[in-house]
């Protein structure tokens, strides 16, 4: 069973139909029993970082969350997903995140004609294979919409990267049972769903 995290964010249902274009079901619960009990667990949605952690606590999530992760079970954390992994972010004053990927989430830095948020299509530059990767040429294109990026303190945790506003971040990295993408999976056309394929085939290691 493939679960994706209900904790009152938008978009949850557009992953939940991307999924279902590559074959595969999902369901979508805020149920901490649900959670534990997932193959794969999903962590996707758009907004700010405050507003997610919020949702987490209030539903009591947060730990649940933390604690599938170490499973050693397949998990992918998608935009504020992906951000949310890392110790803090520097959006909404200064947010605490699940510390589970050392390092933080910083604001692009406006920049004379640089559109902040970084919005549409973007090539990632993989540099180093994974499973998840399977089949995607280095260079393909995905689908970004964010304002901050992150930063992370082990330099072997990339598995691509991406150039926009002067900076060069992860847009895409892991740690053992754990993948984030900081572009939409599931708006990136055909390379989202191979990705999104490529995460329900893989086991985790």
């Amino acid at each position: 069973m493939i679960v994706i995290v209900d904790y009152n964010a938008g978009n949850l249902t557009s992953v939940q139909l991307a999924l279902r274009a590559v074959g595969v079901e999902a369901v979508i619960s805020r149920d901490p029993a649900v959670i534990a009990d997932a193959e794969r667990l999903i962590f996707p949605g758009v907004g700010a970082a405050g507003s997610a952690m919020e949702g987490l606590r209030d539903l009591g999530l947060t730990q649940a969350v933390i604690d599938f992760t170490q499973t050693g079970k397949p998990f992918l954390g998608i935009c504020i997903g992906c951000q949310i992994l890392l110790g803090s972010s520097e959006e909404d004053g200064g947010t605490a995140c699940l510390g589970i990927f050392p390092g933080r989430v910083a604001a692009f830095t406006p920049a004379p004609g640089v559109k902040i948020p970084h919005m549409g299509w973007n090539a990632v530059r993989f540099t180093r294979d994974h499973a998840v990767l399977q089949g995607l040429p280095t260079g393909s294109h995905f689908y970004f919409v964010h304002g901050y990026y992150p930063q992370l303190d082990d330099p072997t945790s990339p598995l691509g990267v991406t150039d926009y506003a002067g900076v060069t971040f992860p847009a895409i990295y892991a740690r053992g049972n754990v993948v984030a993408c900081q572009f939409h999976a599931e708006k990136s056309g055909e390379a989202g769903l191979r990705l999104l394929k490529n995460f329900c085939a893989w086991d985790g290691t």
